[in-house]
């Protein structure tokens, strides 16, 4: 029971020391700002729609056709709402910079919510039915990407008409937005958590494998010592 408590007591401090630690820096906002910018062009380039612009005017002019990949129509749905995406992150407290925003529930959140299943008394400070909202950071990123998104409306064109051959988060982040002295949330790579399922399951297989191996060796050794 004091092992329970203690574990209990140290993941509901976890939780609280980090709910309001920090905003989101510049780097980051402009980071999640360019990855679901670009995820949603991504989703949409593809496409052989072509539009038609343009009236019909008594001349019989026919209206000039664009392909919609290419089209100021595909940027501006893009865009449209953009920031609200931002909504679907959660704080990840356990991971380190700008790696700690990620969708789905943390590991933290996760045990906390087995616990409440197991019938154990949570206190956060607010009502269950809260704890999948939007945290502070998360809020105040979405606003941060609004007002950063309005600020730097020309260049995402720019670089939508003129440099796709460059990743956005390069030009718009690098290249315009951050100093140089700003920019280390952009070096920050997920390379996956050991503790997750899918990590469990790697060092499993590597474990596996290096066993394999050894009893190999064994087999060899064996077979040399009875000849």
């Amino acid at each position: 029971m004091k092992l329970f408590t203690l574990i209990f007591f140290c993941v509901c401090s976890f939780v609280t020391a980090h709910e309001d630690d920090r905003l989101p820096n510049k780097c980051e906002v402009c980071k999640f700002l360019t990855i679901e910018l670009q995820d949603a062009l991504e989703k949409t380039g593809r496409s052989k729609e072509v539009l038609e612009l343009g009236e019909v005017l008594d001349t019989g002019k026919r209206r000039r056709k664009i392909k919609y990949n290419t089209s100021e129509t595909r940027l501006t749905e893009a865009v449209d709402n953009i920031c609200e995406r931002i909504l679907q992150y959660s704080v990840h407290a356990e991971r380190p910079g700008s790696l700690r925003y990620a969708k789905g529930a943390s590991q933290t959140m996760m045990t906390l919510k087995n616990l409440v299943h197991k019938g154990v008394k949570v206190d956060l400070g607010m009502p269950y039915e809260l704890w999948d909202e939007p945290s502070v950071e998360v809020s105040d990123m979405k606003k941060q990407c609004e007002t950063m998104l309005e600020q730097y409306e020309d260049v995402v064109e720019d670089w939508y008409f003129h440099h796709q051959d460059k990743r956005l988060e390069n030009f718009l982040c690098q290249n315009h937005v951050l100093k140089p002295s700003e920019q280390e949330c952009m070096e920050e790579v997920w390379k996956g958590d050991m503790g997750a399922k899918g990590g469990a399951e790697k060092a499993e297989s590597e474990s596996t494998e290096k066993e394999g191996a050894r009893e190999e060796k064994e087999d060899k050794r064996h077979d040399g010592g009875e000849l």
